[in-house]
């Protein structure tokens, strides 16, 4: 505790560092409060009795409500939140692996091509963002939330306008926290929705085993997310490290010229390469089916019958199963996307550079992916069962609002967006030399690139 506190002395001695604390705590707090912010028109008491006989939304429209903290079935001018910059975000990064264009703006033409990106995946944002509000807004009426003395029309126009204007806003904040706060401003975003949650799960579940005299279950509940939270840490920061070394060459002037030795570095290939992206897609293509029947049916019974119900339900055990077997899968087409061997054997040999034992080139590449491949595997494993361990929890007992923290997408971000934040502050600790926030090792957060792949 006398740790604790002295770290966070020396955290509010740096004037920068506590500069930047304040100003994302201050944005944070601004986009909190827009997500309580109801749109015009909307017949709040109308919304509410709608979210309590639906009891807390299981499908792909309760996953956003997560993500947005709430603000989705608020119908708040943040209902959309930051997802919409997400999605382009997504499609930019695949058009990079497609389109040789993009693949060009991407590795190619340096600050000038990545302010291109920013740029058309601003504006695609905007174009999605149009897309899913008149979406939303077509589920709000389909609630009956509107209030009957609102025109139709000048409803859709308007709260089109507004939640346009709420993502981009949202979208603003987060570029501003990245700038001048601490962590990445968009996914803070999408966490501090997450943790909004929490609390309210943490006190209902506490309340009902007390009720049932079941305080030492509660206790051992937190004790198994406790070793959950770690194990996740474990898989985010897992790295397989092949070991490099540069060519000796000539250093120094004159009669101080001598051959420099061999420095050695390595390469971190991360056992997690494709992060959360795994289980987004997985659980997305889990909800399509369901969805799809259910707009274009327009009756939500027949969408939620027989194994349409199980595909819905996330906790079932076909759903789960299928889970599993999708996030694999997944995880192995994100990893190859995203990690690129024939990169890598490249900017060795512009660096003068190579992997003890294996000859430049093709060998090279061929042996980073056989390497990425081998340590994909367990990661693949460990990400499905990360997965799927929010089914096991409400199977134990445990209600489904906190069981979602067992694992999942919020774990995953949650874990991967604090140990990134941390990470910055811990950096910028030990620039004043200060003791870092751990007794020993370092964090290493996703921003953390070490050895050769900072230069990737």
């Amino acid at each position: 505790m006398k740790k604790l506190i002295t770290t966070i002395q020396n955290i509010w001695k740096i004037k920068e560092l506590r500069n930047r604390l304040l100003f994302t705590f201050a944005l944070l707090f601004v986009y909190r409060l827009g997500s309580f912010v109801v749109l015009p028109g909307v017949n709040p008491a109308v919304l509410d009795n709608a979210n309590q006989d639906a009891g807390g939304a299981t499908d792909l429209l309760g996953l956003i409500n997560i993500f947005t903290g709430g603000a989705f079935s608020n119908a708040s001018i943040f209902a959309l939140g930051i997802m919409p910059y997400i999605t382009a975000s997504i499609i930019i990064q695949l058009l990079g692996f497609a389109v040789p264009y993009f693949q060009r703006l991407q590795q190619k033409e340096g600050e000038s091509g990545r302010k291109k990106l920013n740029q058309i995946t601003r504006l695609l944002t905007v174009a999605i963002t149009l897309v899913q509000a008149g979406g939303y807004l077509t589920y709000i009426n389909s609630q009956n939330a509107i209030d009957p003395s609102v025109p139709a029309g000048l409803f859709f126009i308007a709260n089109t306008i507004v939640l346009s204007s709420g993502t981009v806003f949202a979208m603003w904040l987060g570029e501003k926290i990245t700038d001048k706060g601490i962590g990445n401003g968009v996914s803070l975003l999408i966490t501090i929705g997450i943790i909004a949650t929490l609390p309210q799960a943490l006190v209902f579940e506490f309340t009902a085993q007390l009720d049932n005299n079941g305080l030492i279950l509660f206790v051992f509940e937190m004790a198994i997310l406790f070793l959950i939270v770690m194990a996740t840490v474990l898989i985010v920061q897992g790295v397989r490290k092949i070991p490099i070394q540069f060519a000796k060459r000539m250093v120094g002037r004159g009669n101080a010229t001598m051959p420099a030795s061999g420095i050695r570095d390595y390469i971190p290939l991360k056992v997690n390469a494709a992060g959360v992206m795994p289980i987004i897609f997985a659980q997305a293509l889990m909800f399509l089916p369901a969805t799809v029947v259910q707009f274009v049916s327009g009756d939500a019974t027949l969408a939620a019958s027989g194994v349409m119900q199980q595909l819905l339900n996330p906790f079932s055990l076909t759903s789960s199963m299928l889970s599993f077997l999708l996030v694999v899968v997944f995880t192995y087409v994100y990893t190859a996307l995203i990690v690129n061997p024939q990169n890598y054997a490249e900017y060795l040999k512009r660096q003068n550079a190579f992997i003890p034992g294996i000859k430049p080139g093709k060998p090279t590449a061929d042996f980073i992916d056989a390497v990425t491949s081998r340590i994909t595997l367990p990661g693949s494993v460990f990400l499905g069962i990360i997965a799927i361990l929010p089914a096991f929890g409400v199977a134990l007992g445990v209600n489904q609002s906190l069981a979602l923290f067992f694992g999942g997408t919020s774990m995953l971000i949650l874990v991967a967006v604090v140990l990134d934040t941390l990470q910055q502050i811990e950096s910028y600790l030990l620039m004043r030399k200060y003791d870092g926030l751990v007794k020993s090792g370092r964090i290493q957060g996703r921003s953390r690139v070490e050895g050769i792949g900072a230069g990737m």
